[in-house]
């Protein structure tokens, strides 16, 4: 079998990123094969070079709306796709999801489209939502199947008319498992909150430092763990909040899971989320986690594992946070509750088991649909 996966970015490491590096490294190691078309040769590519992934650069491919541009990486990807020649395509995101499904059309191959997180209803502008929900279904036919990350998103494209749901598939993230000494010990005190997190949209870095703000009475640390284009603004406003003593930026870091299991407490604020690798990392190593209730948080953050709050409201981010900051018992117990929910529903290997399965489903169907009627494969 040989999947080509399609990625829009190849500059910066994201959840899409990681997902589709793994799924290739676990293709390859099992005698397959898996070649990465990605736009840009930055950060994510030299992780996929890293890993022994087969990776070519699509420099026309980018997130930005671009018609020359966009044609230019649609011509580029056709091209690749007649010289790999696949069993099937993987197209991850938005922008690579649409070019990859009409690019796998073309060239004659069957396609999957993963999206980790739709461009349409409150993530972006009311015009912006009505282009990308019209190019959505247009694009939905060309698509063997359309898997979503998680159930929120699948009810998103319901709610929102994009394709037929018998094409339409739910398998959750996963990330791997770690070894006993990477395990947090939430209980201890004082408490290190911990967040990893890119800091562009639609992270809300700036709502944890104004909840945080309000929490000056109580002992706690911060470290963020990401990089990104408003870093240095997050910067500038933990400075004005009057908590560069006590809030850590590290920048990107190879070490996510070591950092993990120093800390007590996971915090997560976002304004749309599809389901982030974040907090099923985090609830991996053991920790409780406190995060904005949007897209499919809530399918990994239950009550007994963490605690939610609404969407841009740091009164309530700040209760949240109190209240774990003060109970260390309660932090172990949601730990611990954390740490099993993780172990029964989103390991890796799940989620490797079930996208192979879908895979080869498709394969078959594919090859079926080539054999005159009445012979045999």
């Amino acid at each position: 079998m040989h999947v080509v996966y399609l990625i829009t970015r190849g500059d910066a490491v994201g959840g899409a990123t990681i997902h589709v590096r793994d799924l290739a490294r676990v293709l390859i190691r099992s005698g397959n094969r898996a070649t990465v078309l990605a736009g840009g040769a930055g950060e994510a590519y030299q992780e996929f070079q890293r890993h022994g992934i087969p990776c070519e650069v699509v420099p026309a491919l980018r997130r930005s709306i671009h018609p020359l541009r966009d044609a230019a990486a649609l011509v580029r990807i056709v091209a690749a796709l007649r010289r790999l020649r696949p069993d099937l395509v993987s197209a991850h995101t938005a922008k690579a999801g649409l070019l990859g499904r009409v690019a796998a059309k073309i060239a004659g191959v069957p396609c999957l489209f993963t999206a980790h997180g739709w461009s349409i209803g409150d993530r972006v502008s009311r015009a912006g939502g009505l282009i990308f929900t019209l190019a959505e279904r247009l694009a939905a036919p060309l698509a063997a199947r359309i898997v979503n990350v998680c159930q929120a998103e699948q009810d998103l494209a319901a709610r929102r008319g994009i394709g037929p749901m018998d094409r339409f598939e739910v398998i959750h993230n996963g990330v791997h498992d770690v070894p006993p000494d990477l395990r947090a010990h939430p209980e201890t005190e004082p408490p290190h909150l911990i967040t990893v997190a890119r800091f562009e949209p639609p992270k809300d870095q700036a709502l944890q430092l104004e909840a945080l703000s309000r929490l000056r009475d109580i002992p706690w640390s911060l470290e963020f763990i990401g990089a990104g284009p408003l870093l240095e603004q997050a910067k500038r406003r933990a400075w004005r909040l009057g908590l560069e003593n006590r809030v850590l930026f590290s920048g990107s870091s190879t070490n996510v899971a070591e950092r993990l299991s120093q800390a007590q407490l996971f915090v997560l604020s976002s304004r749309s989320e599809g389901f982030p690798r974040g907090i099923l990392e985090a609830m991996r190593a053991g920790l409780p986690v406190v995060a904005t209730d949007v897209g499919g948080v809530a399918e990994a953050v239950i009550p007994e594992t963490g605690l939610l709050v609404p969407r841009g409201d740091a009164g309530a981010l700040a209760g949240a946070l109190r209240r774990l900051i003060a109970d260390p018992d309660l932090r172990a117990r949601m730990g611990r509750a954390a740490r099993a929910r993780y172990q029964r529903h989103f390991t890796f290997s799940m989620t490797c088991a079930k996208t192979f399965d879908l895979y080869q489903r498709l394969l078959g169907a594919a090859i079926e649909q080539r054999v005159p009627a009445g012979e045999q494969v």
